[in-house]
Formats: structure tokens, C-alpha cells, sequence
């Protein structure tokens, strides 16, 4: 195969469309939300993207049939605009596949016409979050006010780093083509799947996008996840609480 091949399912005409990406990441985060989207609203697979910078492996789906390891960008009625939709299991495995990647799901964008973008990701703290907020970046300096009238936060330095992957290189590549790209940072531990962030980071991309979205599903795994991170911190309470004689016997 070629280094990068490009399936075509579908050609729609989108109404307005925004760019929406959500890939694996810290967290889970944006992977995640873009999950939700798919799974709540109307949506439809227009590309598959093909690449050797994946991992050289297959998923299995229920019926033991496999599947090349790619990306996928999906058409999605969000109501008055449509989202175009890019996810997938895997990112790159060197920085120049992460250049290479990034620069034909840009392609693709600009073909369905394109001109705003959002990446969805996690931002680590470290730490347990238990009410996370929403941290941004943007190409555009007037996009701050608007993106913080809906309760996102930029602060200096942060996220420690910078952005690294698709989410950050949509942004630096992007702004290259004159494209207008955000990215919404839900704040996550960074140790654990965390669909509290996704729905926090969902809520802040209906009210930029106007479109509505049920969370139930969302919340179901949210208390799911509670209840492990209850377990883990149960057991590494007792554990504390044993005398070195008890802790002899472990192991």
C-alpha cells in the first residue's frame, strides 16, 4: 500500500461544516466525545485514511472479522451546520507521520469546505478532577472572548508543553492554510478513561456550535468510572494501613 491511501464512502454536500477531531489521547478524552457524537446524532463514514505510520496490527469487531487499523472521518447532522467527524484507534508512530497525517486529514477538510475547526483532548493534572474545567488554545486571538463567554479557560503556559499530536499540529498546520482551529482541553487525571472530561468538553462544543446532544450515556460511564476509582482508592487505603508484618505476606 501507499504510505497514505484514502478510501472515499460518500460525498455529501455539507451545510457550513466544522471540522471536529477526536483522537486517542490523555484520557481518552476526545476519543471519547466524538464517540458520543456518533452514537447520539445522524451520521454517516465519507473517508477512510489508511497509513504504515499506524501500528501494524487489525481490530477484531464481534464476529471475529478484522479490520486495518486506520482513521475515519464521519458526516454528522448537528442541525443547522453539519460536523465533519475525525477519529479512529491510533495516532501516528513518528513525528513525521504525525506531519504527513495531519496534513491530508487536512486535505480532506478543505475538500468538503471546511473553514472552522475544533480538536477535542485531555489536559493532565495529576490528580483526581472532580469538577473539571475546559482549557483552550486557538490560531485566531479574537476567538478567546467568544470561546471564553462559554466558560473556556486559557492560562499561561498551560498545558505545560504545549499541544503535541493532531490536536496540536491542526492548530500550527491549520492556521498555515487560514483555516480558524480551537482546541477544548477538558482537565483529566491523565491515569484514567475519563468520560466526565468528554461530556465537560461536549457541553463547551454544543454551546460554541449550537447543537444539542442527550449525556446519559456519557454520565452512566462517569459513575462507573467513580465506583473503580472508589475500589483503587479503598485498597490503597488499606494497604497504607498495614503494619510491615501484614505487608510480608503480599506477593
Amino acid at each position: 500500500m501507499e504510505d497514505i491511501e484514502v478510501e472515499t464512502l460518500a460525498d455529501p454536500d455539507l451545510r457550513d461544516p466544522v471540522l471536529v477531531e477526536g483522537l486517542p489521547g490523555v484520557g481518552h478524552v476526545g476519543k471519547l466525545a466524538v464517540e458520543h457524537l456518533l452514537e447520539e446524532l445522524d451520521s454517516e463514514p465519507v473517508r477512510y485514511i489508511y497509513a504504515d505510520e499506524f501500528p501494524p496490527q487489525v481490530t477484531l469487531n464481534d464476529d471475529s472479522v478484522a479490520q486495518l487499523a486506520r482513521a475515519e472521518f464521519h458526516a454528522v447532522d448537528a442541525g443547522d451546520r453539519d460536523l465533519l467527524v475525525l477519529t479512529g484507534d491510533h495516532q501516528a508512530q513518528t513525528n513525521s507521520g504525525h506531519y504527513h497525517l495531519t496534513d491530508a486529514f487536512l486535505d480532506i477538510a478543505e475538500e468538503f469546505g471546511v473553514e472552522e475547526g475544533y480538536a477535542l483532548g485531555g489536559v493532565p493534572t495529576g490528580e483526581l478532577v472532580d469538577e473539571p474545567s475546559v482549557l483552550g488554545a486557538v490560531t485566531d486571538e479574537d476567538d478567546v472572548e467568544r470561546l471564553e463567554a462559554v466558560d473556556v479557560e486559557f492560562r499561561e503556559d498551560e498545558p505545560a508543553g504545549g499541544i503535541v499530536g493532531v490536536s496540536g499540529l491542526l492548530l500550527g498546520l491549520g492556521e498555515r492554510r487560514g483555516l480558524s482551529v480551537a482546541c477544548l482541553m477538558g482537565e483529566t487525571s491523565g491515569y484514567l478513561v475519563d468520560p466526565q472530561s468528554a461530556q465537560v468538553v461536549l457541553e463547551v462544543l454544543q454551546d460554541v456550535i449550537d447543537f444539542e446532544v442527550g449525556f446519559e450515556s456519557l454520565e452512566e460511564r462517569a459513575e462507573e468510572m467513580k465506583e473503580v476509582v472508589g475500589k483503587i482508592q479503598e485498597m490503597q487505603s488499606q494497604q497504607q494501613g498495614m503494619s510491615d508484618d501484614d505487608l510480608r505476606y503480599i506477593g
